[in-house]
């Protein structure tokens, strides 16, 4: 079995997929390692939406586009996941209010990186994206109001090779 640091330097953001299907079992057991993720009071207030086909189509061609950051290379993917949060959780809003945190977005952070490195560790590609209508997908996707759209990860098989990520040396980075 791998070390958990070794699956940490195999995950990259990839933007080149291979078309196979990604299998439903392995779908799974990245939105299981997702459901384990610690939360702000343990509210788990994320939810991810797997997207594939027809759908996954329409998101990438009418959300994606036509932005500051284009990101039409993700129609290539053959899954996208929206993570969705709720944003009316007391919880969340007395945090917001006391510390200036928004706890929501942290708990979508770990959620979610909990998702690609377990897509990593299955041989899976990810790139979480930032760049995004929202309304539209929310409409596409027809969420209810007290929600908000946090990300969306392209997952696939990678086309071609991935190459080693460029970090920056261990003493840059501590104090």
């Amino acid at each position: 079995m791998p070390e958990f640091i070794d699956i940490v330097k195999l995950r990259r953001s990839v933007r080149r997929y291979r078309p196979d299907p990604v299998p439903r079992k392995s779908i799974e057991k990245c939105l299981e390692a997702a459901r384990h993720a610690p939360t702000a009071c343990d509210t788990q207030s994320w939810r991810f939406i797997v997207t594939q086909g027809g759908l996954k189509d329409r998101i990438a061609k009418e959300c994606l586009g036509e932005l500051p950051v284009p990101n039409s290379w993700a129609s290539e993917a053959p899954v996208i996941v929206v993570m969705a949060s709720a944003r009316d959780l007391l919880t969340h809003r007395i945090g917001a209010r006391i510390k200036g945190t928004n706890y929501e977005l942290i708990d979508a952070g770990i959620a979610g990186e909990h998702f690609v490195l377990q897509a990593a560790e299955l041989g899976l590609g990810t790139c979480w994206l930032g760049w995004f209508k929202k309304k539209k997908i929310r409409k596409l996707l027809d969420l209810q109001a007290g929600g908000d759209i946090t990300a969306l990860i392209t997952m696939g098989y990678p086309e071609g090779e991935i190459n080693e990520k460029n970090r920056k040396p261990l003493e840059e980075i501590r104090e």
